[in-house]
């Protein structure tokens, strides 16, 4: 008992050992349940606010002082499910976008075969697209597409523009191109938060012509928690879900180091999005991803980096509590 109580001491110092995610083994992804992966890609933001790569490493730092047990769900997801830290995805061309994406995408296709159910951490929203070309009709969705449960200040269906400053599968892009390779079923999708700056007045329009289900940041405030969380439950019940948390959907002085901030309404607060995110608790979770983090901006405290782990913990904890449920089902 010493030697335990010792031990995770030791652990809980983030200056301490070799940093993976939550501690957890650094090793490959066959047989294990959850795959803890870094995409250290920002290339496909296409602003000079490029150190979205950074956002892994600033994470792997700081997360093993991160919670251990989910008091709520009375569950310790480390023993409950099988979960591997994976590494990074290599990017031998690292400022070729379009390049990238394709590396994202063939990196998390072996994922995929393996069964385990990938929980990132970004580099820029693009990673997103990489991230499901290779999960939407895949294996673990049993060849269906994906649906999303999408957190973002801006709707990244910016069909109106080509390309984002020479990236093609950009940023904003990518929920637009992956409805039209048949990877998402926008219909069964919902995109909460939105209250970017808008430069055109009908910087909405895509995502209601491709059929997301939007809920604005307005009418977030006008409906309340409950009720914006009972359409979540309706809209995506039954289905495979993908989580995309972008950090700029929570307000600036609790997520400071992220790229594109927008300061000009009030963002989510963290029991808001921590309850947007426990409204898919028991659905079909095929994985999710945290992006837009800019460690470089962060305050001195890493409170970014901090908040980033503890959204990666609430989506970590709602697949291992599925591992749990389904191992003593079959007992």
């Amino acid at each position: 008992m010493a030697d335990a109580h010792l031990n995770s001491m030791m652990e809980n110092l983030y200056w301490w050992g070799i940093p993976t995610m939550f501690r957890c083994p650094h090793q490959e992804s066959t047989n294990q349940d959850i795959a803890l992966v870094g995409v250290p890609h920002s290339t496909g933001n296409g602003t000079t606010e490029r150190d979205q790569h950074l956002g892994p490493r600033a994470l792997r730092n700081v997360s093993s002082v991160g919670r251990r047990m989910h008091g709520e769900f009375r569950l310790n997801p480390w023993e409950a499910a099988k979960i591997v830290d994976v590494g990074d995805v290599p990017f031998p061309r690292a400022n070729n976008n379009e390049d990238c994406i394709e590396q994202i995408t063939r990196f998390y296709t072996d994922i995929d075969e393996t069964g385990a159910r990938p929980v990132s951490v970004g580099g820029d929203h693009s990673i997103t697209g990489g991230i499901v070309q290779a999960l939407g009709c895949g294996k673990i969705t049993e060849g269906a597409p994906v649906c999303f449960l999408h957190l973002d200040a801006h709707t990244d269906v910016f069909t109106k523009v080509d390309h984002f400053l020479g990236a093609k599968k950009s940023a904003a892009h990518w929920g637009a191109y992956l409805v039209d390779q048949g990877k998402v079923d926008p219909k069964h999708s919902m995109q909460i938060g939105l209250r970017g700056h808008a430069r055109t007045l009908d910087w909405l329009e895509p995502s209601y012509q491709y059929g997301y289900n939007v809920v604005t940041m307005k009418e977030f405030r006008k409906r309340g928690l409950a009720d914006v969380v009972d359409q979540i439950k309706n809209v995506l019940a039954g289905r495979p879900i993908y989580i995309t948390f972008d950090l700029d959907c929570l307000d600036p002085t609790i997520a400071p180091g992220v790229a594109n901030i927008e300061a000009g309404a009030n963002g989510f607060d963290i029991d808001e999005a921590v309850g947007l995110l426990q409204a898919v608790r028991g659905m079909n979770i095929v994985g999710g991803d945290i992006v837009c983090m800019m460690p470089t901006k962060d305050a001195p405290n890493q409170i970014t980096a901090l908040t980033a782990t503890s959204i990666m913990f609430e989506m970590i904890s709602m697949i291992a509590e599925n591992v749990k449920r389904k191992t003593e089902a079959n007992l």
